[in-house]
């Protein structure tokens, strides 16, 4: 009979992908990844199948962690600004904070085994953030461009403000408001 899985052990291997993908890149070994897990290499493929499985796994943790602390204390009622600005502060904030989870977030997205499936999952949780920016466009405040230019926009602008508020954290609130500025300012049809 075959022993239970935990959810530890699960969560050990995804932590110990992160520190090695952001330091080796996916091309590592998944023998790095159970070594720094604590786990035989046996027991990573018993939680993922492939190696595949487990990036595409990681991806979706990633988004999920992401999401949370996006929509925490999401102002549902306020403008579409306030909204926005609440999204850009807390993905900037959670990008510093987690500069690996960042680093191989960046590299799975352009990674080719990455599933239509796991880009659908990844996407569930900013339902919310989409339908707003749909509103926006509909009431003439954001431009009408298409949802990933707009999140792709969105993603190398933030990359750009976490890697200075990282290399200058005296100047955090500086570059955090002047890049959801000069966010605003390309999005909006009106200032």
């Amino acid at each position: 009979m075959a022993r239970p899985k935990s959810e530890d052990k699960r969560n050990a291997i995804l932590a110990a992908a992160i520190e090695v993908f952001a330091e080796r890149g996916l091309s590592a070994a998944t023998s790095a990844i159970s070594s720094a897990a604590g786990v035989a290499e046996g027991t990573l493929f018993t939680y993922f199948k492939t190696k595949d499985e487990l990036v595409n796994a990681l991806y979706c943790e990633i988004k999920l962690e992401i999401a949370d602390a996006m929509m925490s204390g999401f102002p549902r009622t306020q403008s579409v600004r306030n909204r926005l600005e609440h999204v850009w502060n807390h993905f900037v904030q959670w990008g510093v904070a987690n500069p690996k989870h960042h680093k191989v977030l960046k590299q799975i997205e352009v990674w080719d085994g990455l599933t239509e499936e796991s880009k659908a999952a990844g996407m569930a949780p900013f339902v919310e953030i989409q339908r707003m920016t749909e509103d926006a466009v509909a009431q003439s405040i954001i431009k009408d461009l298409p949802q990933r230019f707009l999140s792709a926009t969105i993603n190398v602008l933030a990359a750009t403000t976490m890697d200075f508020i990282r290399q200058d954290p005296e100047k955090a609130e500086t570059y955090r408001s002047a890049g959801f500025a000069m966010l605003w300012a390309g999005m909006t049809r009106r200032v």
